[in-house]
């Protein structure tokens, strides 16, 4: 039986935990910058390191965006926290244990909506979001004979969203991980880089044979750092465990890596249960408490959401699905589009000059659209004079843009006068340009009349010649097509 049979039988069941780093200017316990990229261990201090008689202080910033995501996951927010330690040993995490959340996370439940396989909506269960420390960085490819620690990013505060086994499929996982990302970039708690280590993954994944109820032995596969490598991960662990089920074989309950290179994980230790960690209530740490005018006030000062943005775009500028994901896709560029929608009606023209002009010269510049120097009001202008018919869209499109890209304080009206890129309208003018294609041709004016329709293209396009490309194409058109049925 082949491999592709043999995964038709099965259903695989994924899991994940999704490790946020927070945008906060200092750690979740001490005063240490977080700075991305700042020189090995510069930013530390004795209390990030751990040393003796040190004692931790609470980031509330942390605390504020964990209520972010809790309401933008609609998850019930806890009123009475506490923080506990997590006990293990590696060189990369200078206490020897972590401060984290146990039994009260600071969210329970809440859901995030994905589309699946077939484009559907589907949600995904959310279990609980809780906040904690990170741990530092060991580096293996710098020094053949020694492994390298770098600790500035220790104690740099995290929120931990883990999801319901609710994920069936390698590419569902792609598109959470899409979401989650997107939804932490619009509400300004994280930067979303997993490149850089801002988000990472872990995936716990079984398998089952279908119509089974029962959820079979998973592994986890820690710190998965881009969202394709999330999606190589599962398939390849979701093969491996069927082939050794096929085998006749069973799956170990294990923590395991994944080598990007190879595309394979491997097995790293066997799964740690929770008595393995201590857990115990953190004592240098109190209590706290969220108040329901806590919520209120964060929810008061929530940007928009991916979800009210693409309703938005989809129920009342009548986009379709592709052309409002791709401008929701990035908050910044969402938002140029919304403003420039306060400035125009023709909201199709506004996201195809969007999807189209201005984001193929950000891909060409590499910039982002916060950098772009055109204001969505000059985007209007230009969409105004279309619509208008003072210009054409190629025009539009092909001078009038280029040069406003040159000189961004101009408006798109003063460049195509100063240019003599105004459309002409004037019917008299108009005729006189036409009279010249048909002269130019008189044979073909008979084959058009004789039934040869597509002729017309040849006609236009000696009058935009003729006309320098300012002639208006609906007004010529109508005005020649008279001349050739008379």
């Amino acid at each position: 039986m082949a491999t592709e049979d043999i995964n038709k039988d099965y259903e695989v069941i994924v899991g994940l935990e999704i490790h946020i780093q927070l945008s906060t200017k200092s750690k979740a316990y001490s005063s240490d910058s977080t700075e991305y990229g700042a020189l090995p261990n510069s930013n530390i201090s004795p209390i990030s390191l751990g040393h003796p008689g040190t004692l931790p202080r609470f980031n509330k910033k942390t605390l504020e965006y964990g209520i972010r995501l809790g309401i933008a996951c609609g998850s019930k927010i806890r009123e009475e926290n506490q923080f506990a330690r997590k006990n293990y040993f590696y060189a990369d995490l200078p206490k020897g244990y972590q401060i984290t959340q146990d039994t009260t996370p600071l969210c329970n439940g809440g859901t995030i909506i994905i589309k699946d396989e077939e484009g559907k909506d589907k949600q995904i269960g959310i279990t609980r979001i809780h906040m904690e420390e990170d741990s530092g960085k060991s580096i293996h490819d710098l020094d053949p004979y020694h492994s390298l620690i770098d600790l500035n990013r220790a104690g740099v505060p995290l929120l931990e969203l883990v999801s319901e086994p609710d994920i069936r499929s390698a590419q569902e996982a792609y598109n959470y991980v899409t979401e989650v990302r997107k939804l932490v970039r619009y509400l300004e708690i994280c930067d979303g880089n997993m490149e850089e280590g801002s988000m990472r993954c872990d995936a716990n994944v079984s398998v089952r044979k279908k119509g089974s109820t029962e959820l079979g032995q998973r592994t986890e596969t820690k710190n998965i750092n881009s969202i394709r490598n999330v999606y190589r991960a599962i398939e390849f662990e979701a093969k491996r465990q069927i082939e050794i089920l096929e085998a006749g074989g069973s799956i170990e309950m294990e923590t395991r890596g994944f080598d990007a290179v190879k595309g394979i994980t491997l097995s790293q230790r066997s799964k740690e249960m929770a008595h393995d960690y201590r857990y115990f209530p953190e004592p240098d740490l109190q209590r706290f408490f969220v108040k329901e005018q806590d919520i209120q006030t964060v929810k008061s000062e929530l940007p928009p959401l991916p979800s009210e943005v693409m309703s938005k775009f989809t129920e009342e500028f009548k986009l379709s699905e592709y052309d409002a994901g791709v401008i929701a896709e990035d908050k910044a560029f969402a938002l140029y589009y919304l403003e420039l929608c306060e400035h125009t009606k023709n909201y199709k023209a506004a996201a195809n000059w969007v999807t189209g002009a201005v984001k193929a010269i950000l891909n060409e510049r590499a910039i982002h659209i916060s950098d772009f120097a055109v204001k969505p009001q000059q985007i209007a202008e230009l969409i105004e004079m279309v619509d208008s018919s003072e210009t054409s869209n190629t025009i539009a499109n092909q001078k009038i843009f280029p040069a406003l890209l040159e000189e961004p304080s101009s408006s798109p009206k003063e460049l195509a006068k100063k240019n003599n890129w105004i459309q002409e309208s004037n019917s008299d003018a108009l005729q006189q340009f036409i009279e010249e294609a048909l002269g130019k041709y008189p044979e073909k004016v008979e084959e058009y009349r004789q039934g040869k329709k597509g002729l017309m293209g040849l006609f236009m396009g000696e009058v935009m010649k003729a006309s320098k490309g300012k002639a208006d194409p609906k007004l010529t058109s109508q005005i020649l097509k008279e001349k050739l049925e008379n």
